[in-house]
């Protein structure tokens, strides 16, 4: 089955697109599994360590990513809609502690931000849509002001590396 989605983006979303050389399966698997999303997740040069994954509705999850300077910024979420290999929906929170951490000093977090990943099979390939959508614009504009397009570029950008090796 090859779907397309069709996304009614709002002016309180960030929208980023990428297409990866690996079938929707092994796209999924990685996104959702600890032992592979500690191979890419968090922008070069953060390492990430899943303390919980519980990949089910209402399950929960608990990251924490270290940066180059042994600094750690958790995040949390709590899962609201799993479509398998197609959709998942879930709450992305800053985790217990962030507000301590370098980039959360003299910054006003934004809150309530829902996460939206769609995968969509090209055959050999996939294209993941990844929909963080805020509840107001300035929640979003402080996430932009944060960072976060250039951080999940980057995320995506060892995603795809790490792809590769896999996928051969």
């Amino acid at each position: 089955m090859t779907a397309t989605s069709t996304i009614q983006q709002k002016e309180t979303d960030i929208v980023i697109t990428r297409e990866f050389a690996a079938p929707r399966q092994t796209v999924w698997d990685v996104w959702t599994q600890p032992e592979h999303i500690e191979k890419w997740f968090g922008p070069k040069g953060f390492d990430t360590r899943v303390e919980a994954l519980d990949f089910k509705v209402g399950g929960q999850s608990k990251y924490v990513m270290v940066g180059p300077d042994g600094t750690e910024y958790p995040a949390a979420g709590t899962f609201k809609e799993i479509i398998p290999i197609e959709k998942i929906v879930s709450t992305d929170e800053f985790g217990e502690g962030f507000e301590d951490t370098p980039a959360a000093k003299n910054v006003d977090l934004p809150q309530g931000m829902v996460l939206t990943a769609l995968f969509d099979d090209l055959g050999k390939r996939t294209k993941l849509t990844l929909i963080t959508s805020h509840p107001t614009l300035e929640d979003k504009k402080k996430h932009e002001a944060m960072g976060v397009v250039d951080g999940w570029n980057s995320s995506f950008d060892k995603m795809d590396e790490y792809l590769k090796t896999i996928s051969k």
